[in-house]
């Protein structure tokens, strides 16, 4: 078998073609010989070549993703004319209504599921989202009397994994009114904080896009 002298180009190809079809099939509908049909005659043994599995390119996939919602992040997690309390705001409302979000809900498998799917969402949470981005944020907000706390390292992974696992419907399969109530205790929860930065529109956006979700099921 000839040597690929471009196996970058080919991850590429695959995850390319992988993300179209995931967006327009769903996960679950999407088999890796439709990936296959959509790479122009390269080989099934090139795809397993790159990737173990279908779950390995959705992870791969996700990555790519995760990157991207990282970049946003980053951007309001470094601006200067904010404080902590409106920048958590801010990163609610920015993340919820980015435009790929339905296409991300219509197509999302039942992370349930997939157990090294879930797992790895949850360390990428725990050790990436958390300490790198609501962390410095829940600081700034300690320091310039936004935000009220004692411990600001658990208080950052109880908002993310409030926000990424509990209220995520692909991983609890939760109804929209299921999720309109997680979403009014976790309101409640961060009010205590005094960060009463959850309202009625980000609720409404949240109970949305879980309906989109539940309708591709």
């Amino acid at each position: 078998m000839a040597r690929n002298k471009h196996p970058e180009e080919t991850v590429n190809q695959i995850l390319n073609v992988a993300y179209r079809l995931f967006m327009e099939k769903g996960y679950e509908h999407t088999s890796i010989q439709d990936i296959l049909n959509n790479l122009g005659g390269l080989s099934k043994g090139a795809i397993y070549h790159h990737f173990k599995s279908k779950e390995e390119i959705l992870e791969t996939v996700t990555n790519r993703m995760t990157e991207e919602s990282n970049k946003i992040l980053a951007k309001i997690r470094d601006r200067k004319d904010l404080t902590g309390k409106e920048k958590l705001k801010m990163i609610f409302t920015e993340s919820l209504n980015r435009p790929v979000q339905e296409e991300i809900f219509a197509a999302a498998p039942n992370i349930s599921k997939s157990p090294t799917l879930l797992f790895s969402m949850f360390r990428d949470t725990v050790d990436g989202v958390s300490p790198n981005y609501i962390l410095p944020i829940i600081r700034e907000g300690v320091a310039d009397g936004t935000i009220r706390t004692d411990c600001p390292e658990e208080l950052a992974e109880l908002i993310i994994l409030l926000a990424n696992i509990w209220m995520n419907p692909m991983v609890f399969d939760n109804s929209p009114e299921q999720i309109y109530r997680k979403f009014s205790v976790f309101r409640q929860m961060m009010q205590g904080f005094g960060l009463d930065i959850l309202d009625e529109e980000i609720q409404d956006r949240m109970k949305e896009l879980t309906a989109i979700y539940q309708s591709n099921r």
